[in-house]
């Protein structure tokens, strides 16, 4: 049976983790083999329920399977290249309880939390994360690397670069984008589009 890690011992990586032991593949198709993290203290508030494995020096191996358990998008990026460039295997994680609709097209490593909505003819990029209860409308696309964190809406036809992170509760308005590497502030309404390497904030947001 092939193993799991989840890559991050984090906030979200622990999160990743509960999915993951409630997925009904768990113990079907592959085990839930730990944590990759350089921090062997990471669970220690927690009561060391899992094993940590060192991130630094891991292994690929064929059998092997990985989920992506870190939120920011540079940190992903950074800390995925060795897996990648040792030809780690990232499928897509998606909850049981999500949905999707037709012509959905799901990238490399892509995380799909419980309660997230895809509706129809949207394109999700690799490693991309949508947590607890975002939706993403129709016709809309979320670039490589982006967060989307939870309660998140991305309407109907909204263009989101790659390594955008929103935060909870953010809403981007139809047709509306957002540019690379923007940071969207929680809660915040993008009315209008919003340029590359900013940060937005405010109902309608504005650039701080």
């Amino acid at each position: 049976m092939k193993k799991l890690y989840i890559v991050g011992a984090g906030g979200f990586g622990r999160e990743a983790y509960a999915w993951a032991s409630q997925h009904p593949d768990c113990g079907q198709r592959w085990e839930l083999d730990g944590f990759l993290d350089d921090n062997a203290d990471a669970l220690a508030a927690y009561g060391r329920f899992a094993r940590i494995h060192p991130l630094t020096g891991h292994l690929v191996l064929p059998g092997n399977l990985y989920v992506c358990g870190l939120g920011k998008p540079d940190m992903k990026e950074k800390l995925l290249a060795p897996l990648l460039a040792a030809g780690a295997e990232f499928p897509p994680f998606i909850d049981p309880s999500v949905r999707l609709g037709s012509r959905v097209r799901l990238g490399r490593g892509v995380v799909l939390c419980p309660g997230a909505i895809i509706t129809t003819d949207v394109t999700i990029g690799d490693f991309v994360l949508i947590n607890l209860n975002s939706t993403v409308g129709h016709e809309a696309s979320v670039g490589d690397w982006s967060t989307l964190s939870a309660q998140c809406d991305v309407t109907g036809g909204a263009k989101i670069a790659d390594r955008v992170f929103m935060g909870s509760r953010a809403t981007v308005i139809p047709g509306k984008s957002v540019g690379s590497r923007t940071v969207v502030a929680a809660g915040a309404v993008v009315m209008t589009d919003v340029p590359a390497d900013v940060i937005v904030a405010g109902n309608p947001a504005r650039v701080l």
